[in-house]
């Protein structure tokens, strides 16, 4: 085996732990965010102390008070529960965009870069086509053809977000094809498949978990904004997005509490996302 192929090893091989280190205390805390509500997406419907969807027009904007912390919202319903299990659907969208466009980024960034001439121009002409059509706008086309839900617009997303990975990978991707290991493994009669798939995407990943944290962040408000105009989520089911857009009556008849508590999960989520993945991506781009 020869030295060029123990190097490319070696480099895949870097500790996972790595990519952790030196993101700084904000990177630190955005990830414990993360975390938090990771954790509230999985447990979250398990552990609401109150029912999510039976109204109770009699407790309709109640103040905090008996064991319900943030009051009550504009049907009746625990504001605090419904929180609790709006998170799933407002992580499990956002997670399904991010792999989807993720998993077509990358076979798109690869394979250009491996193939490059005809089919590097063929693919770079069809991600320029992608990026006329902002991603709300085909998240909104989608759920006016099949219909509003979560499933249509998260497809519709994903695609929207793929000419933005496959080209912050391409750069990645030409340029470890580049590299001497490459040509050694060849020389050695792995095919480029094989190359690709156990070498290149590997050395590729401190950028694509950088783009990906960033990525999520987008899909979180967008989703969010999808179903604040009532075509994702559908009411009564619990979703940060739906709260904001129910409880907006609230804002104007002084009790705002609900909205804002909603708006405030997103938007903390959000800025935990874009600060990691920024001292992420800052982490790639020096390594």
């Amino acid at each position: 085996m020869t030295a060029v192929t123990i190097r490319s090893f070696a480099a895949i091989r870097r500790p996972a732990g790595g990519r952790l280190a030196g993101i700084g205390a904000a990177g630190i805390i955005s990830a414990a965010v993360i975390a938090v509500a990771a954790l509230a997406a999985v447990f979250g419907p398990l552990i609401a102390p109150f029912n999510t969807t039976v109204p109770d027009t009699t407790l309709q904007f109640v103040g905090p008070g008996g064991g319900h912390l943030l009051g009550f919202d504009v049907e009746g319903r625990d504001v605090l529960s419904r929180l609790l299990a709006g998170a799933q659907s407002s992580m499990a969208g956002p997670l399904a965009v991010v792999v989807i466009s993720l998993a077509l980024g990358i076979a798109l960034a690869v394979t250009s870069a491996w193939k490059r001439g005809a089919v590097d121009a063929g693919v770079s002409a069809g991600l320029d086509i992608l990026f006329a059509f902002p991603g709300i706008l085909l998240a909104v086309l989608a759920t006016a053809v099949f219909g509003p839900g979560l499933t249509a617009a998260s497809v519709a997303l994903a695609i929207a977000y793929v000419p933005y990975v496959a080209r912050v990978l391409r750069g990645a991707a030409l340029k470890e094809r580049s590299q001497p290991y490459v040509a050694a493994l060849e020389v050695q009669g792995l095919s480029g498949p094989a190359i690709c798939v156990k070498h290149i995407v590997p050395n590729m990943m401190s950028l694509v978990v950088a783009q990906a944290t960033i990525m999520f962040g987008w899909a979180m408000v967008d989703l969010a904004a999808i179903s604040f105009l009532g075509l994702g989520v559908q009411a009564p089911a619990p979703n940060w997005g739906v709260m904001i857009s129910e409880n907006a009556v609230g804002l104007q008849e002084g009790y705002p509490l609900p909205t804002l508590a909603a708006g405030a999960c997103v938007v903390i989520v959000v800025i935990a996302f874009n600060v990691l993945g920024e001292r992420l991506l800052s982490r790639a781009a020096q390594s």
